[in-house]
């Protein structure tokens, strides 16, 4: 493996790590809804090493969430689906990337395309959060809603409140240092 390559996996293990590290802060907000600011780290190595770098990334934070005992875990599938597979699709956001980079070195702040790239990779994880809650936690269904509604009304609001914290975490720290963004 090539040094280089080499410092891209590593990068992304750290990212993980930030991300699992940012995991263990409560922001709970009521019963069942949360703001999962573990999606900034991901999400800006996602936007420095793009797609698939980020995907790794990704899929090493859902794993570590099951290895240091932080996943609640119904059935192996649904472990698959809401760790592993969900959070390797914040990786999604590295689609961007290039665009992102691309203005930061023409001296602009791409709000947009990062905007979009946050949207996406939240967006994408939450559709596998929503489908395992329609599956495995449906049983757990509150306020007399059924298990589509009650997993569109939670893992809808979480994905909203992540979003929202994570676009503009990472808004102000790439208006602050934009090389967070450009690979070297």
């Amino acid at each position: 493996m090539k040094s280089s390559g080499a410092k891209i996996w590593l990068e992304g293990a750290i990212a993980a790590s930030f991300s699992m590290a940012l995991s263990f802060i409560p922001l709970d907000v009521g019963i069942g809804f949360s703001i999962s600011i573990g999606m900034i780290p991901v999400i800006i190595y996602s936007f420095r090493r793009g797609f698939l770098a980020g995907l790794a990334s990704g899929f090493v934070w859902g794993l570590l969430h099951i290895l240091l005992g932080k996943a609640y875990i119904l059935t192996v599938s649904q472990a698959l689906i809401e760790y592993l597979l969900a959070f390797a699709c914040a990786g999604f956001a590295g689609l961007y990337a290039s665009k992102i980079q691309a203005l930061v070195k023409e001296g602009k702040t791409p709000w947009l395309q990062m905007l979009l790239g946050v949207i996406l990779g939240t967006g994408i994880r939450y559709i596998w959060h929503f489908i395992a809650g329609v599956i495995f936690w449906g049983q757990y269904a509150t306020w007399g809603l059924s298990p589509v509604a009650y997993s569109l009304v939670i893992n809808g609001t979480n994905a909203l409140l992540t979003g929202a914290a994570t676009f503009i975490v990472v808004l102000l720290l790439v208006k602050k240092s934009p090389n967070l963004v450009l690979p070297k």
